[in-house]
């Protein structure tokens, strides 16, 4: 099996077990237990690992960690829509 094959084998669980946890985040309608500080944590790695994955030339990381950073930022977005409308 191909390096990169099984890389983004693995970028496709990841993406998918985040992808769920946000979902059912969202449906839950609570922010119990959500951490800002859990959220700018993993945007700042992304990001640092976005540009040490691109210095190091490898695009699966860079997909990867891109989609995190996807990830972590739309999780952020509905936390606080859901903070917000909690505190109405």
């Amino acid at each position: 099996m191909s390096p990169d094959l099984l890389g983004w084998a693995a970028t496709a669980v990841l993406i998918a077990t985040l992808t769920r946890q946000i979902y059912k985040q969202h449906q839950a309608g609570s922010t119990d237990g959500v951490s800002t500080w859990l959220f700018v944590g993993q945007i700042t790695a992304s990001v640092l690992f976005i540009v040490y994955s691109a210095l190091m030339g490898s695009l699966v990381f860079v997909v990867t960690n891109s989609l995190i950073f996807v990830t972590a930022v739309v999780g952020q977005v509905l936390a606080v829509r859901r903070r917000r409308s909690q505190t109405r």
